[in-house]
Order: C-alpha cells, then structure tokens, then sequence
C-alpha cells in the first residue's frame, strides 16, 4: 500500500495497493486537474513543468480519493507517476537509471530513454506540431511534459518492435508473469471509459477484442504527438504508429491496417 510505501502519506493511501495502481482503480485524483488550478486562467506553455517528485506532494495533500479504491476503474496519469517514484523507491536508483539498466540495455533498444531536461539529449528528435490558422507550428511539450511515469520516454519504431518482441519471446517477463498483466480487472458493475462504454484493461493494456478477434492495444496523446499500438498476439501482428502533428487519428491508421492483414 502507498502509507507502507511513502512514509508520511495519508492515512488515505492505507487502502491503495500498487496492483490498483497498475489496474487503475486506485481512485487518486487527477494531479493535471489539480496542478492546472494552481495556475487559473495562465496558458499551459507559460505553467512551469511538474515533475514525478511534486505529484507525490500533491497527493500528500489530498485527504481522499475520488472514489473508494477497488470500486471503479478510471484511467489515471496519477497512477503511473506514483508507480514511477515507487519503482525509485524499491530499487534505490532513478526510474531512468531502471528502465535502461532493466529494459533498455537487454533488449538493445539504443534509441530509447527517460527524457530529462538538462541531464540527457534525443538524437534526431521529432518534435510536435499542430495546425493554428491554416499553418502549423510547434506544439512539443506542456506543463505535465516532464513526468517520466506516465509518457516520458521517448523512442522509435525500431526499439518498440524489440520491446513488442521480447513481450512476445517472454525473454523480460515469464508467461505466467505477463498473463497477470493480461488479466482484465474486474469492478463492481465491470470497467467503463468516460463515455460510460465497457472495456477490459490489465496492467497498462486495454484489451477489447476487434471484430471479434484477440488484442492489446493502447494510445497515447498529448500536445503535438499522437500514438498507437494493436497487438494481434494470435495472429502475432503488431502495429504500431507515431504521429507528430496533432490532426491525426493513428487508432482508425492501425485498424485499417488491421483490416489488410487479419481482414474485417
């Protein structure tokens, strides 16, 4: 649990388990929410960047969780930084460090790391764009872009595949270690996005099927950037898609091509 975890922390946290953080059940309240009202009516590119560190002092200060941990499932960016700083903890280096020395470096993924402002560089960096009257401009980072938990890692579609394929080898984690990862997590009244849809998700993977076959897919966004992965584990077909401008859909690219491979 997160008191047993982070000494100090609220008396809240007792009832907190990291497999709720994995899961998302956790019920933390959103630290974007949280840190954005810190700073009412300021443009998000003048709002100094939060880092892992500070999300945990944000949540140090709640008093609750939004929900009754176990009881719901929301999707949550808290989640993942706590787990990052929790991984620091265990293990007595920074998650950079981890990652690298655990995944990283094993795999050869030489293009992949934590990205650090000031401590670290990303050779032949795309950056991020949206479209402003007609004309694109620069749209890279923004005031959550420096939380390593829950999207700091930049890479390529070269490194994913080493990591797609070592999660199908089993050659970081066991069979019977993915399958609880695997393993859709169950609410009373069953897992629901915000549009109030039904989903499954395990640790860090939604897993609805499409059109009726097996999947492990997930997106990411945020400003400039727009992402995907489908993982097909029956038919072992994994797409993956990174997009640097804003106007994108990359799920409805992946399902397309989805469609050419494993058909309607």
């Amino acid at each position: 649990t997160l008191t047993k975890i982070f000494q100090g922390f609220p008396a809240y946290g007792s009832a907190i388990t990291v497999r709720m953080l994995l899961t998302h059940t956790s019920g933390l309240k959103d630290y974007e929410d949280l840190y954005a009202a810190q700073f009412p009516g300021v443009d998000d590119r003048k709002v100094p960047q939060i880092r892992d560190a500070q999300i945990l002092a944000l949540m140090e200060k709640q008093t609750s969780a939004d929900f009754p941990p176990g009881t719901q499932w929301r999707y949550s960016n808290t989640g993942y930084a706590m787990l990052a700083m929790i991984v620091e903890k265990i293990s007595g280096k920074s998650f950079g460090e981890f990652l690298q020395q655990r995944i990283f470096a094993p795999l050869g993924m030489k293009d992949t790391l934590a990205y650090e402002k000031g401590k670290n560089k990303v050779p032949h960096r795309a950056l991020g764009y949206t479209k402003k009257d007609g004309k694109w401009i620069e749209a890279d980072q923004s005031s959550t872009s420096a939380v390593l938990g829950d999207g700091g890692i930049y890479s390529n579609v070269e490194d994913l595949a080493k990591w797609d394929r070592a999660l199908r080898e089993h050659t970081l984690l066991s069979v019977a270690e993915l399958q609880a990862a695997f393993t859709p997590v169950k609410v009373p009244g069953g897992a629901k996005t915000d549009d109030d849809a039904p989903t499954e998700y395990g640790f860090g993977w939604f897993l609805d099927p499409y059109n009726g076959r097996k999947r492990m897919w997930h997106s990411g966004t945020t400003t400039g950037f727009r992402t995907f992965i489908d993982r097909f584990t029956d038919e072992g077909l994994t797409i993956i898609i990174l997009c640097n401008r804003d106007d994108l859909k990359p799920g409805k690219l992946a399902e397309r091509v989805a469609d050419l491979f494993v058909g309607h």
